[in-house]
């Protein structure tokens, strides 16, 4: 009885791991913080020069 039980066990365990495969995840995808550092610094820069060209273009 327990090595039925045992195959049975290893068997749904391996069809919930592909289930899992192929259902995809709304979790968004992890961003580390210094990569949150580097996209805050480069929008920051792409303001600022958007910025000084409006300024250049209104004078």
């Amino acid at each position: 009885m327990n090595r039925k039980k045992k195959v049975i066990q290893t068997l749904k365990k391996k069809d919930k791991k592909q289930k899992a495969k192929l259902n995809k995840s709304n979790k968004p995808r992890y961003i580390s913080k210094a990569e949150r550092e580097k996209l805050a610094a480069e929008e920051v820069q792409t303001e600022s020069t958007e910025n000084q060209e409006q300024a250049q273009t209104s004078e």
